[in-house]
């Protein structure tokens, strides 16, 4: 059960700890300055489920082929996808340009100030509407992300598991935004859970809020927030199928838009889930395959993936055995295809070096 909580002051307090110590990030404005909606929305979609360290440069990557939301808007999806690789969480990027072409469309460039038209865009939930209304309009809003949650959870000693104690969390910390600079202090909070109340050894001796921190005064910051146990992650298995073209250029397929990994490009592969007897039957061509030695490994959100590779010998351009949304694609040109994670470590597991074993011959 949560304490009576700290004090008043604060919103004030944390806002003079933020003058001096603010991160200098690439799309964050200074301290007492409104930011570009525009860039504040791009890093906030980027920073979903991603360290600020991977997105800089992908941020600055994305600023300069399209530096306003117009020009995202009308770039191709594929070049959106392209440029996005290696990011994961794929539909963010397919979201991303969709908000892009809405806000284009419909605000004529300009982001909406409300929290609610935020929410109607594609791909901003109550979290992201919450950060650009405040950073980008000052707009009275709390932004709700998982450093936040545990300092509120440490400040105010939140016993309760995540997620059953969300809306708690949420209450009190919307009960603390100022009225005045509450992007700053929404950026301020984000900074104190990254840089001082971080997961597992929270600096407490340099915290702006260590008088008023009911978890350090308890002794239970490092065990806060509290979460229930996981479930254990399922397995699912497939094959994937290298198919190398006499001039060196390796087949690809695109994955349908709705789904995991939408719109991207893959080395084609039977259905994830259990391995089928004869994974060759599921082939876009007939060949004779080898199976590499070892096992491509990627986790995702909801299960862990393990594929096996088998390898074609050397084919010409061949008769595809299904109309799907095939491409050959020159070895040299892969880094540039729109290749999620896990098709990269199966291109880095073939072009490793590994020799293959013998396999039956598809009829």
């Amino acid at each position: 059960m949560a304490k009576q909580g700290p004090s008043p002051g604060l919103a004030s307090q944390l806002l003079d700890w933020y003058d001096v110590h603010a991160r200098v990030l690439p799309w964050r404005s200074r301290p007492g300055e409104l930011a570009d909606p525009y860039r504040v929305w791009l890093s906030e979609i980027m920073l979903q489920q991603t360290t600020v360290q991977a997105v800089k440069a992908y941020f600055e990557k994305f600023v300069t082929l399209w530096p306003t939301v117009e020009a995202l808007a009308a770039a191709p999806l594929d070049d959106v996808l392209k440029a996005w690789a290696g990011l994961g969480y794929y539909a963010r990027a397919r979201n991303l340009h969709a908000c892009a072409k809405e806000v284009a469309s419909r605000f004529g460039g300009r982001f909406p100030e409300t929290e609610e038209e935020l929410r109607s865009l594609p791909g901003i939930g109550a979290y992201t509407a919450g950060a650009i209304a405040a950073i980008a309009f000052g707009k009275p809003h709390a932004a709700v992300d998982g450093n936040v949650e545990r300092v509120i959870s440490r400040v105010y000693c939140i016993e309760t598991p995540l997620p059953d104690s969300k809306p708690e969390i949420r209450a009190r910390a919307e009960a603390l935004v100022p009225l005045q600079r509450s992007g700053d202090f929404a950026q301020a909070m984000m900074d104190l859970g990254a840089t001082i109340c971080t997961p597992k050894s929270p600096n407490c001796l340099i915290c702006p809020w260590a008088e008023h921190c009911e978890g350090r005064k308890s002794g239970l910051s490092p065990t806060l927030p509290r979460k229930k146990p996981k479930k254990a992650v399922p397995v699912r298995r497939g094959t994937a199928f290298w198919i190398e073209r006499e001039d060196g250029a390796i087949l690809l397929r695109r994955r349908p838009e709705k789904g995991l990994l939408g719109g991207m490009m893959e080395v084609p592969s039977t259905a994830w889930g259990e391995k089928p007897d004869r994974p060759e039957t599921d082939a876009p061509l007939a060949a004779d395959w080898s199976a590499l030695p070892g096992l491509v490994e990627h986790t995702f959100t909801h299960f862990h993936l393990e594929l096996e590779v088998l390898k074609a010998g050397s084919v010409s351009t061949g008769e595809l055995l299904d109309d799907g949304d095939y491409r050959w694609t020159a070895q040299g040109d892969l880094p540039g295809e729109a290749l999620p994670t896990v098709m990269r470590k199966i291109v880095a597991h073939v072009l490793g070096g590994n020799a293959p074993r013998p396999m039956r011959k598809k009829t």
